[in-house]
């Protein structure tokens, strides 16, 4: 049986000896210098956390799409930074895979040879299906035990009794519903969704009543969505996602979906 541990304080997910991560959006400080942001590259730092994350163990690094940020087109942060990094990390790293991301057009442009490039419909490694979430997994893919995807972003939203909001990074992990489909023959029995790589992205919560979640599978109706366990980054388990919806729209003191039965009645 595969063995899927999150690594403690960082949003990388360790499977048996791979290292797997997504959402690196490597050339998003170009972007927001744009809007009138000084800021550096935190690319860098990212190489840290890599290496931090894969410990003595890892041996193989599976990167779950949107390696660069600019969709369409192309920054010379891109150009400059993602050929790097990339060969930096072959230094401890015996294998790359990436799966490509809806950001992800041209990327062969960027990596070195020795990356192997795998389609949008994801990768099968054992028993354990990666796809980036963007699109449609393929059969093999949807065949395995365990889904993991990225795209999300995935946040947990907090409020507080004076209405002031708050996101932390969080894992969401649950199981699907049904064993087959229309589409598919064969479904996994799990998922689980990475928090973004690059911690200059935030998150989309995944707890706010009436905001759709990103992607096809997790909007297909096939997860038990409301019974998925959301966990902060040091593996701190809230709950269930059911127990821990609220308004995000709200701006005064919030109502919580236990104790409110009409909102309650609204999401379900």
């Amino acid at each position: 049986m595969t063995d899927i541990q999150p690594v403690y304080g960082i949003p990388a997910l360790m499977v048996d000896y791979s290292l797997v991560i997504g959402d690196l959006h490597i050339g998003l400080e170009s972007h927001l210098r744009k809007k009138g942001f000084h800021l550096v590259s935190h690319t860098r730092d990212m190489i840290g956390a890599v290496l931090e994350a894969a410990g003595d163990e890892a041996n193989r690094l599976i990167v779950i799409g949107d390696v660069k940020d600019s969709v369409p087109g192309s920054t010379k942060q891109e150009y400059a930074e993602i050929p790097d990094f990339f060969e930096e990390l072959f230094d401890r790293f015996d294998m790359i895979d990436v799966v490509r991301g809806n950001h992800d057009t041209g990327i062969e442009e960027f990596l070195p040879g020795k990356v192997k490039i795998r389609p949008a419909t994801g990768l099968k490694v054992g028993d354990v299906g990666f796809a980036h979430g963007h699109t449609w997994p393929s059969e093999e893919v949807m065949s395995a035990k365990t889904l993991v995807m990225a795209h999300n972003h995935p946040a947990v939203m907090f409020r507080d009794g004076v209405g002031r909001q708050t996101t932390e990074p969080c894992w969401f992990r649950g199981r699907f519903s049904e064993s087959s489909s229309d589409r598919y023959p064969v479904l996994p029995e799990g998922f689980v969704v990475v928090p973004a790589f690059n911690r200059m992205l935030g998150g989309s919560p995944v707890n706010t009543i009436g905001d759709e979640l990103l992607g096809p599978v997790l909007n297909s109706g096939l997860l038990d969505l409301d019974n998925a366990h959301i966990y902060l980054l040091d593996g701190l388990d809230l709950g269930r996602r059911a127990d821990l919806m609220i308004d995000g729209r709200r701006t005064g003191k919030w109502k919580d979906t236990k104790r409110d039965p009409q909102r309650r009645a609204k999401y379900s």
